[in-house]
């Protein structure tokens, strides 16, 4: 199996799934896929599988399948190959704007995909609709994972449920007071303590971030959803994010490069993934979830509308999910397994009291990346800024 070590990542919203004109506006960013912009292209899932062709090529963040070469105590592949004959090849990505690029190329028959992601496969014909009685351990899988805004569009699945977690605010309690509040990455008045040591993920994505802090302390911006954003609120949180700019010492999409800075001391605070907060061996670094509450991820497995290999995507699926795989999975990255079933098989008995794993009132306090677009996620009759904007805001904040 193939291994390129570098990583990554919102909210359920009471938003139905996306209409037609929204996939319209998501195909728009996210250019033509195999089966053409007009989401799934008229493609139907498959209503039964066959043999299985030997072989599988899965594209994911890094973590998320392990065969042992990293780690020989950390190989949920082995296993899997051993019980179907479906060799896999695997390609890890840092931020979802990569994996979708990737994914467009049509080499891999599965994609792991954050909410940022999956709906642009499916607005692009990336994305083959999924046919869930054909993964026998979909049925127990946490029901609010299910059937969610960033895998199902019209009532017509497109993954599977894999894990989720939460964007958190990371500090050097040796240098940091404990935070309770985004603003210590927001205010000027917060950050002027850390100059040049705050660090902030390096996506467009995160604006998000900035937007969530906007909508619970300027409630006169009228923001109800960080992915739903008018040119006005845009311009709010691009703001906020220019002056956080020069308090910042380093963007980052590689995780290994915020675990070395933390280590190092070369930052002392900033958003963060769980599984940094857990691979530095550093007891003064810590992680809260602020009083705003923090955008997050859900991952979904996707399968490619280019697969050659559609019946060992589907067995690898089905593996993934299952309790034992997924319990190992989640574990090894730092996040909430998807059911009960797989917090049972977790190797440490408190891994999913400490991530909230089914607690959806915690959930509550999420907001899973969703990929913005025109046609406003909170329901407004109004045009919102789509992820393109974005884009070009970030390169603008960035400088």
């Amino acid at each position: 199996m193939k291994h390129n070590l570098t990583r990554r990542g919102g909210r359920r919203t009471a938003a139905a799934a996306l209409t037609a004109v929204s996939l319209i506006a998501l195909s728009a960013c996210g250019g033509d896929g195999g089966n053409g912009g007009d989401g799934n292209g008229g493609a139907q899932a498959v209503e039964e599988l066959g043999e299985n062709e030997g072989q599988v090529s899965i594209l994911a963040w890094p973590g998320y399948v392990e065969d042992g070469s990293n780690d020989p105590a950390v190989d949920w592949v082995s296993s899997f190959e051993e019980e179907t004959g479906c060799e896999v090849t695997s390609k890890v990505y840092g931020t979802s704007d990569e994996a979708l690029n990737l994914a467009k190329t049509g080499e891999y028959d599965v994609i792991a995909a954050s909410g940022d992601l999956s709906l642009r496969l499916i607005a692009s014909g990336d994305a083959a609709p999924v046919n869930t009685d054909l993964v026998e351990n979909y049925e127990g899988i946490f029901d609010f994972l299910k059937d969610t805004e960033w895998n199902t569009v019209d009532g017509v699945n497109y993954g599977i449920p894999h894990g989720y977690g939460a964007n958190l605010l990371m500090y050097n309690a040796d240098e940091v007071d404990e935070p309770t509040s985004w603003g210590a990455v927001f205010e000027e008045s917060e950050m002027q303590k850390y100059q040049g040591k705050v660090t902030a993920y390096d996506s467009p994505i995160y604006i998000a971030d900035a937007a969530l802090y906007l909508m619970k302390t300027q409630p006169d911006l009228g923001i109800e959803n960080p992915y739903a954003l008018d040119q006005e609120q845009l311009d709010a949180a691009v703001d906020l994010l220019k002056t956080q700019r020069q308090y910042v010492g380093e963007y980052w999409s590689d995780y290994l490069k915020e675990i070395q800075a933390f280590q190092t001391g070369d930052s002392v605070i900033g958003t963060t993934w769980q599984v940094i907060v857990n691979a530095i061996d550093k007891p003064s670094i810590k992680a809260v979830l602020p009083e705003e509450g923090a955008t997050a991820w859900n991952d979904t497995w996707m399968l490619s509308s280019q697969s050659e290999n559609v019946n060992c995507a589907y067995a690898w699926m089905n593996h993934i999910v299952s309790p034992e795989a997924n319990a190992q999975a989640t574990e090894y990255f730092g996040e909430a397994p998807n059911s009960e079933a797989a917090c049972e098989e977790t190797e440490n008995p408190d891994h999913c009291e400490t991530f909230h794993a089914g607690d959806e009132e915690y959930s509550e306090q999420l907001w899973y990346w969703r990929t913005p677009v025109k046609e406003c996620l909170d329901g407004r009759d109004a045009e919102c800024t789509d992820y393109s904007q974005w884009t070009q805001a970030w390169t603008e904040i960035k400088g």
